[in-house]
């Protein structure tokens, strides 16, 4: 049946501090999309089924927050491959029979901002960390035909744990303790998916090559100590906050239709982050 409001909204916990509301509503302002609005819903990955499940057809998408990206992937009738090859999702979207379709604009948004940044094919990569986010940069690696990727991280077992993704993407990845990040960061792209403050004992001993880009996924605190240190050697840096707009643009197309007003939507992030 035809509906006359249209809802999305951010799931995760914790959800609070999301900005994704204020880039979504801004889009449709801007977009003249009448009687659609964004919201926030506090959810547990082990509720995202019951959540789903109960929404009415006015609801046109979820963005998918930790820790919910992997039970996404249990809620939807289909999977894009990008996400079937990470084994997570960030998108779900509402199809015209109810059904819900998963797709991971992460890695899109990724391989964007990168792109944007001077990143080229052939470049090598190193991954610190090796969480959800380590997954959709492994993705983004191979669409960017990296030569050579290398994953820094604290437990091997979860390196281990990247292997199978690294397979299913056609990704040469080889495995480094956290000792070796300094190293490490020589590479030609840096991508750092680690918690607040995981990274900050690297901000000294990195010996960083000017013309390396640094994606940072933190936006907040911004600068991190290891992305002042980075743009300090004359690195490209780029911010969680980078990939929060670019993926919510690829969001807001396939909840909407329409073409996202990108200007529209970075100037509402900037002012909401000024604020």
């Amino acid at each position: 049946m035809a509906v006359s409001a249209h809802k999305a909204a951010v799931v995760g916990k914790p959800i609070a501090h999301s900005l994704s509301p204020v880039i979504h509503n801004a889009g449709y302002a801007a977009a003249g999309l009448t009687g659609w609005s964004y919201t926030r819903i506090e959810c547990a990955a082990e509720e995202l089924a019951g959540l789903v499940a109960g929404l009415g057809p006015e609801w046109a998408g979820l963005s998918v927050t930790m820790p919910s990206k992997e039970a996404a992937l249990a809620v939807a009738a289909e999977v894009s491959p990008v996400a079937a090859a990470v084994g997570a999702a960030n998108t779900l979207v509402r199809r015209p029979d109810g059904s819900w379709y998963a797709d991971n604009t992460d890695v899109s948004g990724m391989v964007e901002v990168l792109t944007e940044a001077g990143v080229r094919s052939g470049a090598t990569v190193t991954v610190l960390g090796a969480g959800g986010t380590a997954r959709a940069a492994l993705a983004a690696a191979a669409r960017l035909h990296a030569s050579a990727v290398a994953v820094v991280a604290r437990r091997p077992a979860a390196v281990a744990e990247l292997a199978p993704v690294a397979g299913r993407l056609g990704l040469a990845m080889t495995a480094a303790g956290w000792s070796e990040a300094s190293t490490r960061a020589e590479a030609d792209v840096v991508i750092s998916t680690v918690p607040k403050g995981a990274a900050d004992d690297l901000a000294d001993t990195v010996c960083w090559r000017p013309g390396t880009v640094l994606f940072d996924a933190i936006y907040d605190p911004w600068p991190t100590p290891l992305a002042a240190a980075a743009g300090a050697a004359g690195c490209r840096i780029v911010s969680g906050l980078d990939l929060l707009l670019a993926q919510a643009i690829g969001q807001f197309e396939q909840f909407t239709g329409v073409a996202a007003p990108r200007p529209a939507m970075s100037a509402a992030l900037a002012a909401a982050r000024a604020g």
